[in-house]
């Protein structure tokens, strides 16, 4: 049977659907926590823990059928990237008072040009399934997509930091960062499949929980503070 013509532009805007909807939350999500990153101090530390109190509580609701092991892992799960960013954005490096912030921003450019690169690659492209018992919707061409945004987006931040490092150690780490990153969405889908929901939460139009939103941001995380740890970087 041949396709009408008449479902293609359906099967199109499916196939985009919602995206105003995630553009404009995560813009809005963006612009709030670049204000309490750049202010910092307890402003900063206070936001990150009511957002650690919100992905406990989507962490409960994902988990209340595996039982008290599972939940008690929450505690671990939330509080090791919280208290990883809190560290980061403290962080001074060659007496320069902002260095922290200009950590953290590096990897949620990372983080979240890795989505994009992916989101746009897996539809456009499509091709095999990346793992699709626990997420259908995800490819090796979005992984792959996702990994070479990273890359550039690396080597354009190379550009402008005020660490001694070479072009090609950013573009390896932003690949890195990338596959990392894609295996902290690929947990998250797993938890959610497996708890027979959606969303980790309804916090977030477009997007779902608080967990969805930064389920790569969750692995990178505690990755990237022990590298700038380990590095010794921080003085």
């Amino acid at each position: 049977l041949e396709n009408n013509p008449e479902d293609v532009p359906q099967a199109q805007a499916s196939r985009w659907s919602g995206l105003a909807t995630r553009s404009a939350s995560a813009a809005v999500l963006a612009l709030v926590f670049l204000a309490v990153l750049w202010k910092g101090g307890w402003i900063f530390t206070w936001f990150i823990l009511m957002a650690a109190l919100m992905m406990m509580r989507e962490w409960n609701n994902l988990t209340e059928h595996k039982g008290s092991l599972w939940r008690f892992a929450g505690l671990f799960y939330v509080s090791i990237p919280c208290a990883s960013l809190i560290w980061l954005r403290n962080v001074h490096f060659l007496e320069n008072p902002q260095a922290g912030m200009w950590l953290v921003l590096y990897l949620i450019i990372i983080v979240s040009i890795t989505d994009i690169g992916a989101y746009f690659t897996g539809r456009q492209v499509g091709g095999p399934r990346l793992a699709p018992v626990i997420s259908p919707n995800k490819t090796w061409a979005g992984l792959g997509g996702g990994m070479v945004s990273a890359a550039v987006a690396g080597g354009i931040c190379h550009l402008f930091t005020p660490y001694p490092v070479q072009l090609i150690s950013c573009v390896v780490l932003g690949m890195a960062l990338a596959f990392v990153a894609q295996m902290g969405d690929l947990f998250e889908s797993w938890m959610k499949r497996d708890a027979g929901v959606k969303d980790s939460g309804t916090l977030i139009p477009g997007h779902g929980g608080l967990l969805d939103r930064i389920d790569g941001l969750v692995f990178t995380l505690p990755v990237f503070a022990a590298g700038v740890a380990i590095s010794g970087l921080v003085l």
